[in-house]
C-alpha cells in the first residue's frame, strides 16, 4: 500500500464490544479469531463490506481505528477483487487506538447506512 489512510475501520456488534469496554482490549468478532487476525476495512471498502456481510443486522457499531497506533501489526493483505484490506495480526485491538464509534442505521430495507463523519 503505497499510503496507509489514517483510519480504518471495524464492524462490532454491542455484544463483542462489551468485554472491550471493561478489558480495554477488543479480540473482535468470530471471524476474526477463526481466521487469525482482525479484518478491517476502509472507508472505500466499508459500505461494501457492510452490504455482503452484514445486510440486514442491527445493532452494528463501526469503530474508526488509527493507522498510527498499530505499527508493524497492520498487514495490507489482497482480498475481494484483489483490492488490498487492512489485517490487524498478534492479538487484541487496544481500545486507546479507537478514534471514534458511532452505531450503524438500518433503514426499512435493512440496507446499512455509514455515518455522515465516512460518507
Amino acid at each position: 500500500m503505497p499510503s496507509s489512510p489514517s483510519l480504518i475501520y471495524k464492524i462490532a456488534t454491542a455484544a463483542s464490544l462489551a468485554p472491550a469496554r471493561l478489558s480495554g482490549s477488543y479480540v473482535g468478532m468470530p471471524i476474526d479469531a477463526a481466521d487469525g487476525y482482525m479484518h478491517f476495512s476502509t472507508a472505500a471498502q466499508l459500505a461494501e463490506t457492510l452490504r455482503l456481510h452484514f445486510k440486514g443486522q442491527s445493532g452494528l457499531i463501526i469503530l474508526a481505528v488509527r493507522t498510527a497506533d498499530l505499527g508493524d501489526r497492520l498487514v495490507w493483505e489482497p482480498s475481494r477483487g484483489g483490492a488490498l484490506f487492512p489485517h490487524l495480526y498478534g492479538g487484541p485491538l487496544d481500545m486507546t487506538s479507537v478514534e471514534w464509534e458511532e452505531i450503524v442505521s438500518v433503514d426499512d430495507e435493512g440496507n446499512t447506512i455509514l455515518p455522515e463523519a465516512i460518507q
